[in-house]
């Protein structure tokens, strides 16, 4: 999976939904049996003929394709070989359902990069197996990606994601000639915070207000990450000053009136700084430097008093 498919599975990591399938077959009472199969547990997508199964499986981006060999136009071996050649599509395992038991056909298969087999005629529970075993690798190589990528104590980006994430818009920005904003957070006296009540606590407050950071973010392409220690950072693509100004202060503000408990008997509460820089970068601008000067306007946000936001600007 590209850094886009990462992103794009991180967004959905707390939406759990059922594994989707795409069926290509086009003897209508065959596609009629395994859609029965299979659909209690799945969501199953079906196609007719493999130019149409090619479009939809780079539209729907199924988890697993059932895929017949035999088909009139484009054969089983063809469709496979397009969809391989694909970068959105090529990881899609593929299992061939055929009615050919020649031991060349199935090695043809294999070398072409078929996951695995199922025989006409099939039975229900052989079918369930075959696309369950696909189906369980698919979601632990989903869930390896995503600890890969995730900061496991506050459940957001991890400063990895975060630098795939921007770079990745970053790139869009120059392209599209549209404002990035960056804004970086500290959460103010945090390690007297942690001395006091003890790094239990101050786990719960890190998740307390990573919780708070995400509520406040309302578009699908805004990113929070854990920059380390007690610092995130969140990036605000195609948002000027003003809008990641707005953001900043709904962030602070929530931050400073929410009430924390810890095991139900100590309510205390924390307040967070807040630097900004948003640029429309161009082709000779530094990310390095767009960084730099957001963490400049935090730690001026810190030496004018804390619990504030500090722009870029104002430097």
């Amino acid at each position: 999976m590209d850094s886009t498919g990462q992103t794009a599975e991180f967004e959905r990591r707390e939406n759990i939904t059922k594994n989707s399938i795409l069926v290509v077959e086009d003897d209508k009472l065959i596609a009629l049996e395994l859609t029965n199969i299979l659909t209690p547990k799945y969501i199953v997508y079906l196609s007719r003929n493999g130019a149409d199964a090619i479009e939809l499986a780079k539209e729907l981006k199924p988890d697993i394709i059932l895929l017949d060999v035999v088909m009139p136009g484009m054969s089983g071996f063809d469709v496979i070989a397009t969809l391989k050649g694909i970068r959105e599509t090529s990881d899609i395992p593929i299992i061939f359902v055929t009615g050919l038991s020649n031991a060349k056909d199935e090695e043809k298969g294999l070398v072409l990069g078929a996951a695995d087999y199922i025989q006409k005629p099939f039975t229900p529970s052989i079918v369930k197996l075959r696309v369950r075993n696909q189906v369980k690798i698919i979601n632990q190589m989903r869930l390896i990606q995503h600890l890969s990528i995730t900061d496991t104590l506050t459940n957001t980006a991890n400063r990895r994601q975060f630098n795939t994430w921007l770079d990745q818009e970053w790139k869009r920005a120059v392209r599209h000639k549209s404002p990035l904003s960056l804004l970086m957070l500290d959460i103010d006296h945090f390690k007297v915070y942690n001395d006091n009540f003890g790094h239990l606590q101050g786990d719960t407050v890190l998740q307390v207000i990573a919780n708070t950071i995400k509520k406040e973010l309302k578009r699908p392409l805004d990113l929070v990450a854990r920059w380390g220690g007690e610092e995130f950072a969140i990036l605000l693509p195609d948002t000027h000053m003003a809008g990641a100004c707005k953001v900043a202060e709904d962030i602070r503000a929530s931050i400073e009136k929410h009430i924390i408990m810890f095991e139900e008997k100590t309510p205390t509460r924390v307040t967070a700084s807040i630097g900004i820089n948003c640029i429309v970068p161009e082709h000779h601008s530094f990310i390095e430097r767009f960084v730099s000067d957001a963490d400049k306007s935090l730690y001026r946000a810190k030496e004018t008093g804390r619990n504030r936001v500090v722009t870029s600007e104002a430097l």
